[in-house]
Formats: C-alpha cells, structure tokens, sequence
C-alpha cells in the first residue's frame, strides 16, 4: 500500500512538473511586452510601445460612425467600460502593422471583441474588421465552439482552448498584426496564427457568415474596435506599438 502511494504521488508531483515546464515554455514564447500602463519601462518606450488608452480619459476614441464618444462608454476605475447601450468604439487613429497589449474583463456570460484593420466604409465594425473574440467561455453559448469562443479568430481560426480566465478576472490578450501575419495570445499563449489574404484564409472567409460582406478583412489598414455586444465589457491597460 505504502509503495502504491509512494508511486502515485510521483506521478502527481512529475505532472505538475511537467505542467509547470509547460506554462513556462509557453510563457517564453511571448517576447518581452509591456503589461500595465504603471510599469512601462523606458526600455519598452524606446521599443515603441505607448499607450492608447491613459486610464483616465477617453482621449484617442469616438464612437463608429461619429465623431464623438458615446455616453455608454465611461471610464471606471482606470478601464474603458461598456455600461450602457452605446455601440462600438474605434481609435481616432488607423494602423496597418502593430502589436496591441490589454486586459479585458466580462461578467457571468458576456460577450465583445477586438477589432482591427476597421474602416469607415462599413455598416459595422465587423464588417470590415476581423475579431479576436472577448468571452465568458463557461457562460455563453458560444465557447461551445472553439471557432467563436475567447481568444479566437471570430468564425474564421478556431482558438486553443485553457487560456482564457473565468468571468469576473482580468484577461491578458496580444494581437499581432505584421503584414498578413496575425497572432493572437491570451494570457501568455498563442491561440491563434494566421496570414491574411492566403488560399486557408480565403477559403475560411466564403464558408462564414462574412462571405455576404465583400469588404471584410480586405483593408490593409483601419482602426481598432472595441465591441459593444450589449453585455457590460471593460478594458485597460491598453497599449500599441507600431511595426515598421
């Protein structure tokens, strides 16, 4: 009996071992990038990275379509909220190649999303824009599919799945757009890879719902879009870098 606990925790202690080793390679493959506005370094400033939202003002956003911010988006303790019906927000500035760093949080079932590439040109943003999709997992219908659930790229790339964080906890995402190259990490993991604009992508495009939408993910360049999915959503610590 003694010999068969013995090797039992062995086995509990090589696994968690093993996880560790795990987490730490997965942690490595994620370059040095900044993770709050408070801890910024000047090594990471020179690196390019600024940020795109200060933690107290709106300054840098407005509304899709408009020219102003609407009410329903607030800053609340340092991050950028969705507390009412108000639509998406999109930055005033547009980017082709970056490296964009934030947090997100959702409550018990909600839902957003990221955006980039977003023109004006659009009914909507993600009309244009492709999607890292923002997501209680567990709580809404659409972390059933790995397809539309955290961390993926909305109904095109399906994103891997024991990253994301519970509803209720801050979540660490990267989106990487180089060219046509796109990543997406979430709290330290890459989810997702792909290159616009390839024969998978296209193919991908024409069997979803965007093959009705003739100029999704066509745009070189756009804004970024934070989702107003009509479920509270807050962000922070938002930061860019642009890529030469």
């Amino acid at each position: 009996m003694r010999h068969h606990v013995v090797r039992r925790a062995v086995t509990i202690l090589a696994g968690l071992a093993l996880a560790a080793c795990a987490r730490a390679e997965r942690e490595a493959m994620e370059p040095d990038v900044p993770r709050s506005l408070d801890t910024l370094t000047d090594a990471q400033r020179a690196a390019g990275w600024r940020p795109l939202f200060d933690g107290a003002t709106t300054a840098g956003w407005r509304g899709y379509h408009r020219d102003d911010l609407p009410a329903g988006w607030q800053v609340v303790d340092g991050a950028l909220t969705r507390v009412a019906e108000a639509g998406d927000l999109v930055t005033v500035e547009e980017y082709e190649s970056f490296e964009l760093v934030l947090e997100w949080m959702v409550p018990p079932g909600g839902n957003s999303g990221v955006f980039y590439h977003v023109t004006d040109e659009g009914e909507r943003t993600y009309t244009t824009g492709p999607e890292m999709q923002v997501l209680d997992d567990s709580g809404h219908a659409d972390g059933g599919s790995r397809l539309t659930a955290a961390g993926a790229a909305y109904a095109i790339y399906p994103a891997l799945p024991g990253a994301v964080k519970p509803a209720g906890q801050w979540n660490s995402a990267r989106l990487v757009v180089n060219g046509a190259h796109v990543e997406h990490w979430l709290n330290g993991i890459k989810v997702v890879d792909y290159e616009l604009w390839s024969p998978d992508w296209e193919a991908r495009v024409k069997a979803s719902k965007f093959a009705s939408a003739p100029g999704y993910g066509r745009a070189r360049r756009g804004r970024i879009g934070l989702q107003d999915h009509g479920d509270r959503v807050a962000f922070r610590n938002i930061l860019i870098r642009v890529l030469p």
